[in-house]
């Protein structure tokens, strides 16, 4: 006889532990390739679109989680952050802020994201849909940016000499980039939701009110 599949909800956890590994994985890959910007060797690298991007499709818990995983896997000494070092010897360097960030972020944008997405995903393709929706998608991506840039200096302040303005100037040199990353994540991200919406966390149940008690009037008038 054929093995009966196991229950939707043990399935459901497989899934999410499996997205949550490849993701931080992911992330991990994508920080090998860095090139060291400004004054302050702080590199320009993917990963931090990575979390973002992360954070859109599996929404802010499974994001956040993942993000989490990344960043416990370097406390491990695994080599998982730009240049090939782990999280561990970063703790007491000047980039130290953008990992809090990370972490920070990833609710945010899963939080902002996720209901766009959802709307996305289940259909609708019209410009006047998709456009706004997007346009949500984007700017939870922008604010994410905005978190990590605002962390990575509170990083450089607390590890450099550098005061609070001349830390939040040194991101200046990664907008341009980190804004076409951010554009590219949301593409990637309306597509991806588009092809696999079940990839999306399921959103919340509403509550339903409880239903008027019947009036006296109309409760003699069944007893009749």
């Amino acid at each position: 006889m054929p093995a009966q599949a196991g229950p939707p909800r043990r399935r459901s956890t497989t899934l999410d532990l499996a997205l949550i590994a490849a993701f931080a994985a992911l992330t991990a890959v994508l920080g090998i390739v860095a090139v060291p910007v400004g004054g302050a060797g702080v590199p320009v690298v993917l990963q931090n679109t990575a979390v973002i991007l992360t954070a859109m499709l599996l929404g802010a818990r499974r994001g956040t989680l993942s993000v989490l995983l990344f960043v416990g896997v370097g406390l491990l000494g695994v080599p998982n952050l730009a240049g090939g070092h782990p999280t561990l010897a970063a703790l007491s360097g000047p980039t130290v802020g953008y990992i809090v960030g990370y972490i920070l972020c990833a609710p945010l944008v899963g939080f902002l994201a996720g209901p766009a997405l959802r709307g996305l995903a289940r259909g609708g393709r019209s410009r006047s849909v998709t456009v706004p929706r997007a346009g949500v998608v984007l700017l939870a991506g922008v604010l994410g940016v905005v978190v990590q840039y605002v962390c990575g200096a509170a990083g450089l302040v607390a590890r450099t000499t550098l005061s609070p303005g001349a830390a939040l100037l040194s991101n200046t040199p990664f907008i341009p980039g980190d804004a076409v990353k951010i554009v590219v994540a949301t593409v990637i991200a309306v597509g991806v939701v588009r092809a696999v919406p079940d990839l999306l966390p399921p959103s919340l149940p509403r509550r339903r009110s409880p239903a008027p008690p019947s009036s006296p009037t109309g409760a003699r008038r069944d007893d009749r």
